[in-house]
């Protein structure tokens, strides 16, 4: 598999034979810039696709072919949305895991508490879901992981360990934090794109389609078609003799610390 250790060697091997092909060889001198171009292809790659696991091994599907999927929510908890789909997971006795934002936990503690007393998971999101995130240092975003921990300390008494990266996106920074928080990193196998969606029954349609053994379904609390929807798509998951399961009832996982 490919990943950031071996892709610096390969490079680093590279560069160092290109060199010396360019001063004894008369090597040409754009094949630098084409191993810098094929460098930071490979980067953009490991950084934007989760399931890679370029640069730490990161959870996105469940092991075997059993019929399971888990359902996981980010950027909540939201007042006017999150309540409708926790309603609607209640009618379809399914547990979830929401992946929370600190800033808006603390705006709404009701609904963090809310999640927990219904028997779903709790995940960290970061405390701010910065747009600028991806480009901090590590030990700001770490400072940024626990300040979610607090709140959610604060709140319902337990420190977070699932950690989802904002807008999914890995880096060596990041990776850094993860390890030194203690969190375990979950991604998912299907991407709703819930955020971009406009027409509920084409998206229905995809989800549909997107029922697999062993999925991680990525929604979004935050939006309003994903609770227009979600009744439905719960309703099919079951005709089609799947379960909706627990992440840490799937895996050997301890969801607090």
């Amino acid at each position: 598999m490919l990943t950031f250790g071996r892709t610096n060697i390969i490079f680093g091997l590279a560069l160092a034979l290109s060199i010396v092909l360019y001063f004894f060889y008369s090597f040409p001198f754009w094949i630098f810039g084409l191993l810098l171009f094929l460098y930071s292809l490979i980067l953009f790659y490991g950084c934007y696709y989760i399931r890679s696991g370029f640069f730490m091994p990161v959870i996105c599907s469940l092991p075997g072919k059993n019929k399971q999927i888990v359902l996981s929510f980010d950027d909540g908890p939201h007042p006017e949305t999150t309540g409708r789909i926790l309603d609607i997971l209640e009618k379809h006795k399914a547990k979830a895991v929401f992946f929370c934002i600190g800033k808006k936990v603390k705006d709404n503690p009701y609904l963090f508490k809310e999640m927990v007393n219904r028997g779903h998971l709790v995940g960290n999101h970061s405390f701010s879901h910065d747009a600028y995130f991806d480009f901090w240092s590590w030990k700001r975003m770490m400072a940024d992981l626990k300040q979610m921990n607090d709140v959610s300390e604060n709140t319902i008494g337990s420190k977070l360990r699932l950690f989802r990266p904002p807008y999914g996106v890995m880096n060596p920074n990041l990776k850094k934090a993860i390890l030194r928080g203690g969190f375990v990193p979950i991604g998912w196998s299907m991407r709703s794109f819930d955020t971009r969606a406009k027409d509920k029954d084409k998206f229905l349609k995809k989800l549909n389609q997107s029922i697999a053994p062993g999925r991680i379904f990525l929604f979004h609390d935050s939006m309003e078609i994903t609770g227009v929807v979600l009744d439905d798509f719960l309703k099919e998951v079951k005709n089609r003799g799947y379960a909706v399961v627990a992440l840490d009832k799937a895996l050997p996982l301890q969801p607090y610390a």
